[in-house]
């Protein structure tokens, strides 16, 4: 289905970083490491990138990916990407500063609880988790993400699965967004950077 969605001509998130990732830059430090996870076509791996950071990036999309490797030498920058299944993703085999998540909402409960679990297992310890997503007001607005309930984040969701993790932010708020043709106009977003405690 994702090789589908993204072999359409141009990139269907655009090509410019998500307004989150952009909101928190001040997170992107050089020299960090970082793992982009269902990253797609590169727009935010490059963005972080860009901001020195090593990334790692992964999707199950070939096609998303060789989307991805063009827009990061357009740019002039380095990422490690990965064609893998986030459910069967090696998340124990390196710990990295910075794990981000944006608008990662395609999977059922119970993988997305597997793959929560696994993304704070890839933290290392004082090492922060960006989360980037749509509440289940976006049903509403019908401007991006998937029509079921069930994917979507709210607060309490959010609280129990990084339960472990110390919440430096946690935040709803509606915002008109314009990312390619997949995300486009007002919708209802959830924020949350959490931090591995030491």
């Amino acid at each position: 289905m994702w090789d589908e969605r993204f072999s359409q001509p141009g990139y269907l998130f655009g090509t410019e970083p998500a307004d989150f990732l952009v909101d928190h830059a001040d997170y992107l430090k050089p020299g960090l490491r970082a793992l982009a996870v269902a990253d797609g076509e590169g727009r935010n791996s490059v963005f972080m990138a860009e901001q020195g950071v090593e990334v790692m990036a992964m999707d199950a999309s070939a096609v998303a990916v060789e989307k991805a490797i063009l827009l990061a030498r357009e740019r002039g920058v380095t990422v490690d990407w990965r064609i893998g299944d986030i459910d069967d993703w090696p998340w124990s085999a390196v710990q990295y500063d910075l794990v981000v998540g944006i608008f990662i909402q395609f999977m059922v409960p119970e993988v997305r609880a597997r793959v929560f679990a696994g993304m704070i297992e890839a933290l290392a310890p004082g090492g922060h988790l960006l989360l980037h997503g749509y509440t289940p007001e976006q049903l509403a607005f019908g401007t991006g993400g998937p029509p079921r309930a069930e994917l979507l984040y709210t607060e309490d969701l959010l609280r129990e699965a990084f339960a472990d993790l110390d919440i430096v932010e946690l935040r709803r708020h509606e915002r008109v967004i314009r990312e390619g043709t997949g995300h486009s106009g007002r919708s209802a977003l959830i924020d949350l950077v959490a931090r591995k405690p030491l």
